[in-house]
């Protein structure tokens, strides 16, 4: 079955998380996405068979180019020339340096789409600025956002600015290509990574910065609107797991009425104080006290399904062995395929989180390895004959085996 974006060829100059998230998207429903790297280094010297590498790289190729001399760029020129996008994620001024900004690569072709996913944007005082997931979610104000109890930062063990860059990238990409669709006209995509983070930040920190309010952490009170119980609630042990939870949340009095019979109407329910929805939220400890003693005596999984066969909005607090292993839901809808490998083996990748009904997206073949590609590329793309091959090795544009 075609897949919906075969044909579009994208130069992929990107690295680290964020650009090659998006990518990725691309990559997974059909266009031929050719990264463009140096030599490994630093963390790029660990393999991309397993892990978050092979997870962003997936249905890729990779040819190694030395983008420091002439040859190098006049080599990725000649990429440029059979491309439809080039990305990159570097700070504003690289692509610049190396005469692949888009005002240079449009004189080339004229149609080119060109990405930039950095930090800041092109504009602006921090234009040049470098930056990383958690610089970006520092300066975002998500980092303070996320303070504990005592007012600690927590941050965040996995980049969400990452993304949140990468798939504001990969929706800009598809709009530029609709756009040239109509128009046959390419452009610049300046991509802000920090903007992409604001946008998604949430009432609280414009409400700081704008209003001058500093609001109390929500720790885990309703920010959408009043319900209780609302929370997160421990469960009965599995196995030698004590760490199992259940998040709950009870909004109208009809969702409390069920809640009430979910759980066999405990005499505690009957309690005045808890009649009415202000009732409930001005008496939230008690309320939380007496829904904990349930769900202690309760399997996690199995309470989150008595009580959304009862319409309420409940779910197990999923832990990496739930989700990979015992999700029914990702099971049924096979979010954690096989793909195989050069060598025989095999290893699970995270899915496509949309399905299309004709042209759905698919892992064709795992992440390559960098400068895997390099003969295909040159010859299959490029035409490149034996001779021509040797020339680039000889001026330095690619890297000797």
């Amino acid at each position: 079955m075609a897949l919906a974006l075969e044909g579009i060829r994208v130069l992929d100059f990107t690295w680290v998380v964020a650009g090659p998230a998006a990518t990725r998207v691309l990559a997974d429903h059909g266009a031929e996405v050719i990264k463009v790297e140096r030599r490994a280094s630093g963390f790029m010297l660990g393999t991309r068979r397993a892990g978050l590498m092979a997870d962003l790289n997936r249905n890729k190729r990779s040819i190694a180019v030395n983008m420091a001399v002439p040859a190098g760029v006049e080599l990725a020129h000649r990429l440029v020339k059979v491309s439809d996008i080039v990305v990159d994620n570097f700070s504003a001024r690289v692509m610049r340096q190396w005469g692949m900004d888009y005002q240079s690569l449009a004189r080339i072709k004229p149609d080119i789409i060109c990405m930039s996913m950095s930090g800041f944007g092109h504009t602006g005082p921090r234009a040049n600025f470098v930056s990383y997931g958690p610089t970006l979610q520092a300066l975002s104000g998500f980092t303070l956002d996320m303070q504990d109890e005592q007012g600690r930062p927590a941050g965040f063990g996995y980049s969400y600015a990452d993304m949140a860059g990468g798939y504001s990238g990969a929706l800009a990409a598809l709009i530029a290509l609709w756009h040239r669709r109509r128009t046959g006209e390419g452009q610049f995509i300046d991509v802000s990574q920090f903007e992409a983070l604001v946008s998604v930040v949430g009432p609280s920190i414009l409400d700081l910065t704008v209003n001058g309010r500093r609001q109390p952490p929500p720790k885990w009170s309703p920010q959408e609107e009043p319900a209780a119980p609302h929370g997160v609630y421990r469960c009965r042990p599995e196995g030698e797991d004590a760490d199992r939870w259940i998040a709950i949340s009870v909004r109208s009095h009809s969702d409390w009425r069920r809640f009430v019979a979910a759980i066999g109407s405990p005499r505690w329910a009957s309690d005045a104080r808890f009649h009415t929805l202000f009732g409930r939220m001005q008496n939230r400890e008690l309320l939380d006290r007496q829904v904990a003693r349930w769900t202690a005596e309760q399997d996690a999984w199995q309470a989150m399904r008595r009580l959304q066969d009862a319409s309420i909005a409940a779910a197990v607090v999923s832990n990496a062995e739930d989700l990979c292993k015992r999700d029914e839901q990702l099971k049924a809808r096979n979010f954690w395929p096989t793909i195989n490998l050069p060598d025989g083996g095999q290893i699970n990748l995270t899915g496509i989180p949309f399905q299309l009904s004709e042209t759905p997206g698919a892992l064709r073949r795992p992440a390559p390895e960098i400068d895997q590609d390099r003969d295909w590329v040159l010859s299959e793309v490029l035409g490149l004959g034996q001779s021509e091959r040797q020339a680039l090795l000889a001026a330095g544009a690619i890297y000797t085996d």
